[in-house]
C-alpha cells in the first residue's frame, strides 16, 4: 500500500505533501534537524502530525540504529540509519530482504548517509532541507544536488573558524619569523575549508629580526599522512622579496586554483636564504580541508573530459 503525507506539520516539517507508491524503496537524506527522523516516525505512526494527515496501511514498522533488522512483511518499513552499525553479513542479507519486500508491495523508507547504498538500492531519493522537500527523484541526480549543498555548507562553515598556527615542528636561526599565516577562499575571506576548483590564496606575514639580503618565502601542501602534494616559493616564481632590514615586515600571497581532491591537508611555510639556510620553518602549521560535491580518489583533481566514440 502506498504512503501519503498531506500538508503535514511536525517538528521541523512544514506543510509536507509527498507520496511514495507501494513496492518502492525511497531513500531519505538531509542534515541534522532537516526533518528526516520525524518523517520516518510519522510514516510508522510513532509520531502524530500537528497538522495534516499521513495515510498508510495498518502494518507499519520503524527500525532505528542498533535495532535488530526485522524484515517481516509490512505495509510500510522505515529504517533510520539502521544499517550503520551492522556487519557485512547482516547488511547483505538486509539488502536482499528489502528487495523481496519491495516486490511484495512494501513501501520502504531508508534514511542513510551511505550514498552508494542509496544509489544502488533506491527507486527514488527525497532530500529534506529545513523541513521541506528540497529535491526528489532519480537517486544519482538528487544525491548530486545534496552533495553540492553539503559542500557549500561545509565551505561556509570553514569561514567561521579562523586558521590558527599549530605547527608540528619549528626550526630556524631566528633571523626572520612567520608571524601570521592565513588560507583564503575565492571571496578573499579566511577559511579552513577550500572548495575543489576555486581560486584560493595563502597569505603569510614575515617579520625580519635581522637584516637578510635575499630572503626566499616558500609554501608546501601535504596530505595528512605527510605526502607532499605541491610546493613553491618566491624564487621559483621569480618574484624577489628584496633585501630586508631588521624590524621590517612583508606580506606574501600565493594564489592558485585549488585542483585538489576532497580530503584533509596541511600547510607548511618557511623563510630561508637561497642556499637553504632557514630563518623560520613551520611544519604543518595550518590544517585545511578540501570539500567537493563528489568524492574523487587521489590528491590531484585533474578534471578529465571523457568522450566515448563507437567503433566503426
Amino acid at each position: 500500500m502506498p504512503i501519503e503525507f498531506r500538508g503535514v506539520f511536525a517538528g521541523p516539517l512544514k506543510d509536507l505533501t509527498i507520496a511514495a507508491p507501494a513496492g518502492a524503496i525511497i531513500g531519505v537524506v538531509g542534515v541534522k534537524n532537516a526533518g528526516v527522523a520525524e518523517l520516518l516516525k510519522l510514516a510508522c505512526g510513532l509520531l502524530e502530525p500537528e497538522q495534516g494527515e499521513v495515510r498508510a496501511g495498518p502494518q507499519r514498522r520503524y527500525l532505528a540504529v542498533g535495532d535488530s533488522v526485522n524484515l517481516a512483511p509490512a505495509d510500510v518499513l522505515a529504517l533510520d540509519q539502521t544499517l550503520a552499525t551492522q556487519d557485512a553479513l547482516v547488511r547483505t542479507r538486509t539488502v536482499t530482504g528489502l528487495d523481496r519486500l519491495r516486490r511484495a508491495g512494501t513501501t520502504v523508507l531508508l534514511a542513510s548517509h551511505e550514498e552508494r547504498l542509496l544509489e544502488t538500492l533506491c527507486d527514488e531519493v527525497w532530500w529534506l532541507d529545513n523541513g521541506e522537500v528540497a529535491a526528489k527523484g532519480d537517486p544519482q541526480q538528487t544525491l548530486a544536488q545534496y552533495r553540492r549543498f553539503v559542500a557549500d555548507q561545509v565551505r561556509g562553515w570553514g569561514e567561521t573558524i579562523l586558521p590558527r598556527l599549530a605547527p608540528s615542528a619549528r626550526r630556524g636561526d631566528g633571523r626572520a619569523e612567520v608571524v601570521s599565516l592565513e588560507t583564503l577562499g575565492a571571496n578573499g575571506q579566511p577559511t579552513i575549508v577550500w572548495r575543489s576548483g576555486e581560486y584560493v590564496s595563502v597569505r603569510a606575514t614575515i617579520r625580519f629580526h635581522e637584516a637578510v639580503a635575499e630572503p626566499v618565502i616558500g609554501m608546501l601542501i601535504r596530505t595528512r599522512i605527510g605526502f607532499e602534494v605541491y610546493g613553491t616559493n618566491t624564487d621559483l616564481e621569480h618574484v624577489p622579496v628584496g633585501a630586508r632590514k631588521a624590524g621590517e615586515t612583508v606580506t606574501v600571497v600565493f594564489q592558485f586554483l585549488c585542483d585538489l581532491c576532497p580530503q584533509a591537508y596541511t600547510l607548511t611555510l618557511a623563510s630561508h636564504d637561497p642556499d637553504g639556510a632557514v630563518h623560520d620553518w613551520i611544519d604543518d602549521a595550518i590544517a585545511i580541508t578540501v570539500a567537493d560535491e563528489r568524492g574523487t580518489p587521489g590528491v590531484a583533481n585533474l578534471r578529465a573530459k571523457v568522450t566515448v566514440t563507437a567503433a566503426p
